[in-house]
């Protein structure tokens, strides 16, 4: 089992770990401390000191007829011998649990925890239908044909990006998301320019199309996003790095013409209150600027 490094995450050992109690979708305390890769004790006393940012809505604890329905949706024996009575984490939960751990690794997996979550209900939203004649051990086997994942590449296909708008702070999620869906829309080529880059870009690109070009433009690199950027050449893709101290402010250019302007560094996103605007057509402009 993976815990804490993240470059080696599967999402497929998230949405096995997504269960149904109280009408929510939920993970439970062990679950998601493994993954986090600390004691189920830890995490559990860092909610209770925390107690008023986690209302039922966001977690509570299961009873004993919720545990042996729990126990019913597993179709392996993973679930073992006897059980104390877990904690469940709804959505909500999950994403209030990486301010409270406060740490680096906790807001990377609550994020792709968080967007399985999304996945999950979006792909259950549009086949009501389908599941009202399907039984838990139908749904498995569909996951195993790789049947729900053409699904989920279809829905992400089809989401939108608005032209504008603002990011309040404490919107680490709905920040990171959407500047995902950009880098998602690249057939071709990406430039970033962004004076303060770090790991966190890096992290952004796994998730591209194969075969898109990623050029950086930033004032300088440091020595440990060097190191950081061979790690992930190694494994990945070669990045063009170009430093140029030119630039002021920060903008992400898809395909050549279509560039997003932003008001914050990726690394920073959600942390305070930035805007964003799409700009048409000046792609091309800012392209031979840069070159």
């Amino acid at each position: 089992m993976i815990k804490s490094e993240v470059e080696k995450f599967d999402e497929s050992i998230i949405r096995d770990r997504i269960f149904s109690a109280r009408g929510f979708q939920v993970m439970l305390d062990r679950d998601l401390a493994e993954l986090y890769g600390v004691e189920t004790k830890v995490l559990n006393q860092a909610v209770k000191r925390n107690k008023d940012r986690f209302p039922e809505k966001f977690c509570f604890l299961l009873n004993n007829r919720e545990m042996q329905n729990l126990k019913s949706q597993f179709v392996t024996s993973s679930w073992g011998g006897k059980r104390k009575n877990s904690t469940a984490f709804t959505e909500l939960g999950v994403a209030m649990l990486a301010g409270v751990l406060k740490s680096e690794t906790a807001v990377k997996i609550s994020i792709m925890i968080i967007e399985a979550f999304v996945a999950m209900r979006k792909f259950i939203q549009a086949n009501g239908q389908i599941f009202q004649r399907l039984d838990r051990v139908e749904l498995k086997q569909i996951e195993t044909d790789k049947k729900i994942d053409q699904v989920f590449e279809i829905m992400e296909s089809k989401n939108s990006v608005p032209d504008q708008g603002i990011f309040f702070e404490g919107q680490v999620f709905d920040a990171y998301k959407f500047v995902s869906d950009i880098f998602r829309r690249a057939e071709n080529a990406i430039v970033i320019v962004d004076n303060y880059v770090d790991d966190t870009v890096l992290f952004h690109l796994t998730k591209i199309k194969k075969g898109v070009h990623v050029r950086i433009v930033t004032k300088s690199i440091s020595d440990q996003f060097r190191l950081d950027l061979k790690k992930f050449q190694e494994q990945y893709f070669t990045i063009e790095v170009k430093e140029t101290k030119d630039i002021h402010d920060r903008f992400i250019i898809i395909d050549g013409d279509i560039v997003y302007h932003f008001g914050a560094s990726l690394k920073d996103l959600g942390r305070k209150l930035f805007g964003f605007t799409k700009m048409d057509k000046s792609g091309f402009r800012l392209m031979e600027k840069i070159k």
